[in-house]
């Protein structure tokens, strides 16, 4: 496998000299054990800071896998099972019809409730309490279980009021005690991320983008209806000091092991941690829904909170691989039939999964 580290060293640092990426981060590991660590380019371009691998980065929706991850640790305990309603954890979600949700509908995207109030800031996104009654208050896209659509921010919420819940606790610190923790990345992988942390980060880098794409797209598309354009992420939102303090689960701050360690830890044992049960691992990853996503338009396969298939592949092509990509290019996944759990963290914001899917490319291959 050194012979991996060289490959993907090379074509990291080819992504950073072509100017296609500023700092990026590899991490992969096999069968419980890290076989690639790779670092190339700057944090930040202002300063120069070069890029390490113990550096977070905000990724956006990679931390959706943490989310879930943290979710099926208390399942496993039997807090909750996928179908419980709920209503019956969080009496005053039932409202407006609610009822029928359950933890299952909420991991799979088939909620219904993928939408905030259009009228929701930045700062509304960082106060929990604020969130959770737009949640209670929220009325049914469809009838849960029947349709799915990427539920963006919700999932986050729904998730993460779920722990609360039946834990007492923000998200955060049951990820902390629970996952990252005992996995020996606690300052590398986080929800809300404390401001005397903040300066660690990797600083965010917008790729100009031709907006005019969507200003010929219907205004009645179910996407604009799913939230305001203010919350769509960008480098601006994801410099935010309350954005990075706040408990924002539909996204995660983290290095490439962090998140890689956390998969290769749903998979098997990591120096002893192992999160979930075979059994449970099975359960998870197997597909929950699949459809044309009803926000975004495209056709979508989830498990149990994460996505199946590749960055470069459909579910039918890696029906054993799953797990989350992020907004601006990063993603992490794991595959059940080769004990290979793989991250990308980068700092650019590209709107496409180019890096991922080459760097991906060389693993699957190697």
């Amino acid at each position: 496998m050194g012979d991996l580290q060289k490959q993907i060293q090379e074509a990291a640092d080819r992504l950073v000299e072509s100017g296609e990426e500023r700092g990026l981060q590899v991490a992969v590991y096999r069968d419980g054990v890290q076989v690639v660590d790779v670092v190339a380019g700057v944090a930040d371009s202002e300063t120069g800071r070069p890029v390490t691998s113990d550096m977070p980065f905000y990724n956006f929706s990679i931390g959706k896998g943490a989310t879930a991850t943290v979710a099926h640790v208390l399942a496993e305990r039997g807090l909750f099972g996928y179908d419980t309603p709920v209503a019956e954890l969080w009496p005053e979600f039932a409202r407006h019809g609610k009822q029928g949700v359950t933890v299952r509908h909420v991991l799979s995207h088939t909620a219904g409730v993928p939408g905030v109030p259009l009228d929701t800031t930045p700062e509304d996104v960082c106060d929990w309490g604020k969130m959770v009654a737009a949640l209670e208050d929220a009325e049914l896209w469809w009838e849960p279980g029947t349709k799915v659509g990427y539920h963006a921010y919700t999932f986050g919420f729904l998730v993460g009021e779920i722990v609360r819940r039946v834990t007492g606790k923000p998200i955060s610190q049951v990820l902390r005690e629970e996952v990252t923790g005992p996995l020996g990345v606690a300052d590398e992988l986080y929800f809300g991320m404390p401001e005397k942390e903040h300066a660690r980060l990797a600083r965010l880098e917008d790729v100009p983008m031709d907006m005019s794409a969507f200003a010929d797209m219907p205004a009645d598309l179910p996407m604009f209806k799913a939230g305001p354009m203010t919350l769509m992420p960008t480098a601006a939102l994801g410099s935010r000091p309350d954005y990075l303090s706040a408990d924002i689960p539909a996204g995660g701050k983290t290095s490439a092991r962090a998140i890689a360690r956390m998969y290769a830890a749903l998979l098997g044992e990591v120096d002893g941690t192992r999160l979930i049960s075979a059994e449970r691992l099975r359960e998870v990853t197997a597909v929950a829904s699949s459809g044309i996503d009803e926000v975004f338009g495209m056709p979508s396969t989830w498990g149990l909170g994460y996505g199946i298939g590749g960055p470069a592949s459909t579910a039918e092509e890696s029906p054993t691989v799953f797990g989350v990509p992020g907004a601006g290019g990063s993603a992490a996944w794991a595959d059940t039939a080769t004990g290979i759990a793989f991250a990308v963290t980068k700092n650019h914001l590209t709107n496409d999964f180019a890096a991922a899917e080459s760097l991906g490319s060389l693993v699957t291959r190697g």
